[in-house]
């Protein structure tokens, strides 16, 4: 079955697929509802994002951490709508940082309405959250205020930069670890700790989602440069042309300019001039610089990274029991590496 966007996960067995399906369901109808306001105005600004979909990634992993334990335990659905309205809140305060105009294939909220609107309808997500995290107990609690803490840090270490003498590839992967992989982490935690599983099981699952978290970003790195549009849902190279740094082109900047690669040399100087639209022949420099890094060694070293982060997530799940669950989970690390190739 497909559970989310960009991955085809094949659930073989029944009992699980129902058992998720019904999950996610469950989901989307207390998102429904955690999205209302008295006020008519918010609840249009609060449903923007959450009604343009998205891969409900997050609510998942909670799902199937869960069935390591009892996965009808009262707190895994709250929980699983705890880590998605979290993660929406984030996205809307991301919209303003960016200046971006859309997400989810719609307008931004901050594009629709203006930044404060966008920044305080994630304040308003950023309490219901909390609103529903307080029934869970002071220990979820906890954990979630220290996985907003890494995902908050994750962000100003991307705003602030490396330090001098900061390895910039090594940085990247700190932010990467607290921007995604925090919230992706606490999610199987909740799913494993609140339905009760053994305690070496909620530790494996959540070092786990630290890792696949991971590979999943780095995939999207990958994607941004490899990948035509219908593959990856966004404009080829939108990362590349609007200066953002991401694996392929730091691990390119990281090596010694190489005569001997061909378009090593033309690269650099296209990435060194950069693609502001209001320079000569923009469009085409932009095309130029795609093609000529998506021959070049950098990527391959990207894809490379990618996979062994996910190869890494796949090999902590040896020590749990066989089960349908457990298949999926890898499964997720084979969906993430097939997403590179």
């Amino acid at each position: 079955m497909t559970v989310v966007g960009p991955f085809k996960l094949s659930v073989q067995d029944q009992a699980l697929e129902a058992d998720v399906q019904l999950g996610l369901a469950a989901v989307e109808e207390a998102l429904g509802d955690a999205t209302k306001s008295d006020v008519p105005f918010i609840t249009v600004a609060a449903k923007h994002l959450m009604e343009a979909g998205g891969k409900r990634f997050r609510p998942l992993l909670v799902l199937l951490a869960a069935q390591f334990g009892d996965p009808n335990a009262p707190g895994v659905i709250p929980a699983a709508v705890v880590v998605e309205l979290t993660h929406l809140a984030t996205l809307y305060h991301d919209d303003v940082m960016d200046e971006g105009l859309m997400r989810r294939g719609t307008i931004s909220a901050n594009a629709r309405w203006d930044n404060s609107v966008a920044i305080l309808t994630g304040d308003f997500l950023f309490a219901r959250a909390s609103k529903i995290l307080a029934a869970l107990g002071p220990e979820a609690v906890r954990l979630q205020a220290e996985a907003f803490e890494r995902l908050v840090t994750g962000q100003i270490q991307e705003t602030v930069g490396p330090r001098p003498g900061e390895d910039p590839v090594q940085h990247y992967l700190d932010v990467l670890s607290g921007k995604t992989g925090s919230l992706i982490a606490v999610s199987n935690r909740f799913g494993a700790l609140l339905s009760g599983a053994d305690a070496h099981v909620v530790d494996i699952l959540t070092e786990y989602g630290e890792r696949i978290g991971l590979a999943f970003q780095l995939a999207d790195d990958v994607l941004d440069v490899a990948s035509d549009s219908q593959e990856s849902g966004k404009t080829p190279g939108t990362d590349l042309r609007e200066g953002v740094p991401t694996l392929p082109v730091l691990l390119l900047r990281a090596s010694e300019p190489d005569p001997a690669v061909p378009g090593d040399l033309r690269l650099r100087e296209l990435l060194d001039t950069g693609f502001d639209p209001a320079l000569p022949d923009a469009d085409a420099r932009h095309a130029e610089a795609l093609l000529l890094l998506r021959a070049h060694p950098a990527l391959t070293r990207a894809r490379e990274a990618t996979l062994r982060y996910a190869e890494a997530a796949r090999e902590l799940l040896a020590p749990l029991p066989d089960c349908a669950a457990k298949a999926a989970l890898e499964g997720l690390c084979d969906a993430v590496a097939l997403r590179t190739m």
